[in-house]
């Protein structure tokens, strides 16, 4: 059976050299006589592989000194309310309510204390990045990058001065090129562009570490997994390495700067058949929409229902929209390739032509 073009946001897609080299190597890493799934964290064959992906990722992101890199499990859920617990010593932080992931973490973050929801598009159905209003006070700052339900996206960062910025970055992290001294924290569930689920990257200012609150739980509290080196007890040994693999590849592409210009392409690319097609109709305002998740709709339910039918019976799948929201979305993060959406493009222009 021929691969089909992946649309899903999350599990998603992996660049394909990734998953031929992975299973090149399943049965045994290269001579270590077994699989990385069957090697002991504490093993120096594994603490090698580990080591490398950690210096691997500072490479392609740029990450300064100062900042510690950790990878953990619970993915970005577990975040929100380890975030929380390590920054908020007390006191409130500012949220952004962005989208349905900012406003879990802002609702999560209120259960270990005060939390001034900055500014919000909840009523506009997250069709938009809201204007905001920060407080000067606040612990840190929290954003969600990239939208990924209704595939919206922030342009611009926020200018919080003195106040950590913290970004969950799960859909679009290592597709642009960031500066990471802007934050004091950043996380990403792994599933999108990165591993396969089950493994949450976090990289922290390290003049944050150490303020948790008592009821942290360990494998929550940065500064006790940091000692650790992301140890403290068994992490996820395989998704690990899988990103590892994906780091290498990032950088055989010519780093995330060459991959951010292949993202505006497809995305692009797109949006610009949606804008002048006369039957769909992108949902997101068009200064803030995602590079990484693209939603449009035809107006019919019916008739959206139909489309991804017929489009994944073309070999394009995953294309149905967000069962809260409806319509269609495409994620075209990092792995997939342009032909991909090419080919989306070009059914649609087909189905277009049929139905309009």
């Amino acid at each position: 059976m021929e691969r089909v073009y992946n649309f899903a946001p999350g599990p998603s897609m992996l660049p394909l050299p990734v998953l031929e080299e992975v299973q090149r190597d399943l049965l045994c890493y290269g001579n270590t006589g077994m699989s990385v799934m069957e090697m002991s964290h504490r093993s120096k064959m594994y603490l090698d592989i580990f080591q490398e992906t950690v210096e691997d990722l500072k490479d392609v992101m740029g990450i300064p000194e100062g900042y510690k890199v950790l990878f953990l499990q619970g993915g970005a859920t577990a975040m929100f309310a380890a975030v929380a617990m390590n920054l908020m010593c007390g006191g409130k932080a500012d949220y952004v309510d962005s989208g349905n992931f900012a406003h879990n973490a802002l609702v999560e973050a209120k259960k270990y204390g005060e939390v001034n929801v900055a500014g919000s598009s909840r009523e506009d159905n997250y069709t938009h990045i809201p204007a905001y209003t920060l407080s000067p006070d606040a612990s840190y700052v929290h954003i969600t990058t990239n939208n990924t339900i209704y595939g919206t996206r922030w342009s611009k960062l926020p200018e919080t001065g003195n106040v950590p910025l913290v970004a969950d970055m799960s859909s679009n992290i290592l597709s642009e090129v960031y500066d990471v001294s802007r934050f004091g924290l950043i996380y990403a569930g792994a599933q999108k562009n990165v591993a396969p689920a089950g493994v949450v990257i976090v990289i922290v200012r390290e003049d944050l570490l150490g303020h948790a609150m008592p009821i942290t739980p360990k494998v929550m509290n940065f500064k006790e997994m940091a000692d650790k080196d992301s140890m403290l007890n068994t992490p996820n040994c395989f998704g690990i390495y899988i990103a590892g693999r994906v780091f290498k590849w990032i950088k055989a592409q010519g780093g995330v700067a060459a991959l951010e210009k292949v993202n505006i392409e497809k995305a692009n690319l797109l949006y610009d058949f949606i804008d002048n097609s006369r039957l769909f109709k992108g949902t997101a305002v068009r200064e803030d929409r995602s590079r990484m998740n693209v939603t449009f709709v035809t107006g019919d339910p019916d008739m959206d229902a139909r489309f991804c039918k017929e489009a994944a019976a073309k070999g394009l799948v995953n294309v149905k929209g967000h069962r809260i929201v409806g319509g269609m979305r495409a994620s075209i993060y990092n792995a997939m390739p342009i032909e991909g959406v090419r080919a989306l493009v070009s059914f649609m222009k087909e189905f277009e032509q049929a139905n309009a």
